[in-house]
């Protein structure tokens, strides 16, 4: 998201990406939980996702995402503060 200029113009290169036929990929460097939250929107319509960026902290937000194997799940409506 930082590299896009949020996340609604994100959202808005994802889309114009699939419309142009191109693979999509969300991912990130190492960032809380908080950081990855709203890329998850985005990784909805993405075909590659690595938003695993939490699991590398010693320690992240709480409460975190909540991760089972390769699998993210949602974000908590308390992550946001």
């Amino acid at each position: 998201l930082d590299k896009t200029g949020g996340l609604t113009e994100a959202l808005a290169l994802r889309d114009a990406a699939r419309a142009e036929g191109y693979t999509v990929m969300v991912g990130c460097m190492i960032g809380s939980s908080l950081a990855m939250a709203p890329a998850m929107l985005v990784a909805q319509g993405a075909d590659l996702v690595d938003l695993d960026g939490p699991l590398l902290l010693a320690e992240d937000r709480k409460p975190p995402l909540r991760f089972d194997g390769s699998v993210a799940h949602p974000p908590e409506a308390a992550l946001w503060g």
